[in-house]
């Protein structure tokens, strides 16, 4: 098995990419790391802890990272979106454990010396804690084995503003760095992540299923799919986070993928950019729908 951990801000879509990790039988989930954006950092590690308590997988490390972004302030979750708790105002179990000691950061580093040259980093959310790994630990870079990152828009409009997408825009400091480091990164950003959906049928499939992780995943979907359709026009969500995990699983694969120097302007916009020092590896389409896949994975 592969070691993997999972950065994120657990809203309604990093829940399903944790699902679909957790359901893996080639990934070893070594710990999850949480930072503010869908909700804040400490809620989104709350919302981590009761998922894997109903997934009965109490023995993964979770750990609450960055509250604030590098630079500035936290300007509070996506309450439109995820609800006021970041998973559509469902209220789950509360598990008994709580987050480790110490923070995101000290996690991940400590995964990446544990597994050198195999971890392998998923982040769905804004990139502050891996950015603090890499300040705290000059070698990580060294030490992973790769990242899949879900965020920036490049040739498409953003989600926050006409040219930037959340995850950067909340913290674009941290993308510059991440994009920066000597590690192989893989970006999956609205570029790729608006064309694949989840509908109703998908969530009614998730409901059958019947275990509680499933049943509460069905759950926050209505909060996701009732923004959407207003928004979209249909009933269907986008598969941002999902889409990320299963590009690092491997059982999505890539159409289109060019290797493309980029630049993030403080704004949190992504630019092309032939004269930056390194190359990320952008998605921009796949080979085909994304959707069957990713409700086969999570339904595990």
């Amino acid at each position: 098995m592969t070691p993997f951990h999972l950065d994120c801000d657990t809203g309604i879509d990093d829940a399903l990419a944790l699902a679909l990790l957790l359901g893996h039988p080639g990934v070893e989930l070594t710990a999850v790391g949480t930072v503010s954006g869908n909700t804040a950092a400490g809620q989104a590690a709350r919302n981590t802890l009761d998922l894997l308590a109903l997934a009965g997988r109490d023995d993964i490390p979770v750990a609450a990272g960055a509250h604030h972004p590098l630079g500035g302030r936290y300007a509070g979750g996506a309450t439109r979106i995820h609800g006021g708790n970041g998973i559509g105002g469902v209220e789950l179990p509360r598990a008994p454990r709580e987050p480790a000691p110490g923070t995101a950061a000290d996690l991940l580093i400590e995964a990446a010396r544990r597994h050198p040259g195999e971890l392998r980093v998923v982040a769905t959310g804004p990139m502050t804690n891996l950015a603090a790994a890499l300040r705290r630990e000059p070698e990580l870079a060294a030490l992973v084995r790769d990242v899949t990152v879900m965020g920036g828009a490049v040739r498409v409009p953003g989600n926050i503003t006409g040219h930037a997408e959340a995850n950067i825009a909340n913290d674009p400091t941290a993308a510059a760095e991440v994009l920066d480091a000597a590690w192989p990164v893989t970006l999956v950003p609205l570029d790729v992540t608006m064309r694949h959906r989840f509908g109703e049928h998908d969530r009614a499939a998730l409901a059958d299923r019947g275990t509680p992780l499933t049943a509460a995943l069905a759950a926050m979907l209505i909060t996701y799919l009732d923004h959407y359709e207003a928004r979209l026009g249909e009933r269907r969500v986008p598969l941002h986070d999902p889409l990320a995990a299963g590009i690092a699983t491997g059982d999505l694969r890539p159409l289109d993928a060019p290797m493309l120097g980029l630049r993030v302007e403080p704004d949190g916009r992504i630019v092309e950019d032939a004269t930056a020092r390194r190359r990320t590896r952008v998605v921009l389409s796949l080979t085909g729908d994304a959707a069957p896949v990713i409700r086969r994975l999570v339904l595990r």
